[in-house]
């Protein structure tokens, strides 16, 4: 057994919120930290925590959800030009800059949670997403959708979203990937759910009956949620920052941003553009509207399933080689699609891996900066994400040429198997630190001075890269 493996189970055997790395290290060493972490109790890792995992199931869906409908949506406007004398770039841009203003608003959400409290942070987040969505049904012009559908509803799904996700992994420890997972597999269910609703009400009732049936959906299941959902207060009190500019200066948030950004280009434009990807093949729009409904059950599955993969075989390891296999998926099913089974086969497989990121980033982050820093690391990272979820269906469109999708389907693949990289790199440095740990711990040494990464040579290398371990 290699001395990674055996610091890991030694850990796990003594607390199981851990993956071999202490508070100390996880906390840059300093002792005023990891004297407060002493009085951390335990998380209940069951109980009430699995009523606020279906909360926040249930908001995903009419979140996440409620947003994928747009790539019908966007698909209908293309083919019926709606607005006049728009481009295909202006309308690309209000899906990117609905999840770009979600994640932007970070700061001001998690302010407003310490300062209003959970409820009304999430009850105000309701009523903005109901608000916007039942402006955009009465849009006359692109500008008008802009403002609703691009940054109203971004906002509302901020201050539904984030305090949602970051409340969830401090009630469990060894099931916290399962629950983030079957609370991430919301988006898939969502998306079934809204893609067809939106391909069947857009054909027969029109664009603007379909927003007002996703106003009034989501209004009904995001308020019974957010008077359920409640934040677990840990025993000893300390105070957080918002957001702590000085983890950009970090290797492993900084590898984390790199994983995070190159797989949301991928994610975005092939959760958007699969609808008229199927319409550039000559499918008919109910056709792309079910091309998304199984994008969405590829998440419905994968999500739980990467979830509980993750907690047994390590919760880098494995969202760091499902990335990998994305990106070969758009490389081996994608590109030849030329048929609505092929293309039917492409959303499940590739919907099984292609949300990974979101249904596994703040369990990686614990893994990596610990509970005590994961809202504000969570919130930075979601703060840098902003730029690229909202260019990413832009870009991705500005390389389809006439008909042919080849640029951008090779596009997509590269970022995936780049953010693959980054996160493989990030297991590399997180089996330094718990090799070094254990060699500190054998030898009687314990140092909690000032923090001082390894330098680059020391962890990036092959024997670091391929090193055997569940991380």
């Amino acid at each position: 057994m290699t001395s990674i493996e055996l610091e890991l189970t030694t850990r796990e055997q003594v607390n199981p919120d851990s993956s071999g790395i202490d508070r100390a290290a996880q906390e840059g060493n300093d002792p005023a930290r990891h004297d407060a972490n002493a009085f951390e109790d335990t998380p209940p890792n069951g109980g009430y925590g699995w009523v606020c995992t279906f909360c926040v199931f249930f908001m995903i869906v009419h979140t996440w959800g409620i947003n994928s409908a747009w790539g019908v949506i966007l698909a209908h406007f293309l083919s019926h030009s709606t607005f006049p004398n728009t481009t295909q770039t202006e309308y690309a841009f209000i899906g990117g800059l609905s999840i770009g203003t979600a994640l932007v608003m970070g700061p001001l959400v998690s302010q407003s949670q310490r300062v209003l409290g959970v409820t009304a942070t999430l009850l105000f987040g309701t009523m903005v997403i109901f608000a916007s969505l039942l402006g955009a049904a009465y849009a006359r012009q692109i500008s008008h959708l802009f403002l609703t559908q691009g940054i109203c509803f971004g906002i509302g799904m901020g201050f539904v979203y984030l305090p949602a996700m970051s409340i969830l992994p401090a009630w469990f420890s060894t099931r916290r990937s399962l629950s983030m997972g079957i609370a991430g597999s919301g988006s898939g269910v969502g998306g079934i759910l809204y893609n067809l609703v939106a391909g069947y009400t857009v054909e027969r009732f029109g664009w603007r009956t379909t927003y007002k049936i996703l106003a009034f959906a989501s209004l009904g299941a995001n308020l019974l949620s957010s008077l359920l959902l409640r934040a677990r207060e840990p025993s000893h009190h300390r105070p957080k920052r918002t957001i702590d500019h000085h983890d950009l200066r970090r290797p492993e948030v900084l590898l984390t941003l790199v994983w995070g950004i190159a797989t949301e280009l991928g994610y975005v434009t092939i959760f958007y553009s699969l609808p008229d990807y199927a319409s550039s093949i000559g499918l008919t729009t109910q056709q792309g509207s079910v091309t998304g409904a199984i994008l969405n059950l590829g998440l419905t599955i994968g999500r739980p399933l990467v979830g509980y993969i993750s907690d047994k075989f390590g919760r880098i390891t494995v969202p760091a080689i499902l990335t990998a296999v994305c990106g070969l998926t758009c490389l081996a099913i994608w590109i030849p699609a030329s048929s609505y089974s092929a293309l039917l086969l492409f959303a499940l497989v590739g919907g099984m891996v292609c949300g990974t990121f979101w249904g596994t980033i703040t369990p990686v982050l614990a893994e990596v900066v610990g509970l005590g820093r994961l809202s504000s690391a969570f919130t930075l990272i979601c703060l840098v994400l902003t730029v690229p979820t909202t260019v990413a269906e832009p870009i991705a469109l500005s390389l389809v040429r006439g008909s042919s999708y080849l640029n951008t389907q090779v596009y997509v693949c590269c970022m995936f198997l780049l953010g693959a990289f980054g996160l493989w790199v990030l297991r590399s440095w997180k089996c330094y630190e718990v090799e070094k740990k254990a060699s500190e711990e054998q030898e009687g040494l314990t140092s909690y001075g000032p923090s001082s990464f390894p330098s680059f040579s020391h962890w990036f290398g092959p024997r670091k890269l391929f090193i055997p371990g569940r991380v």
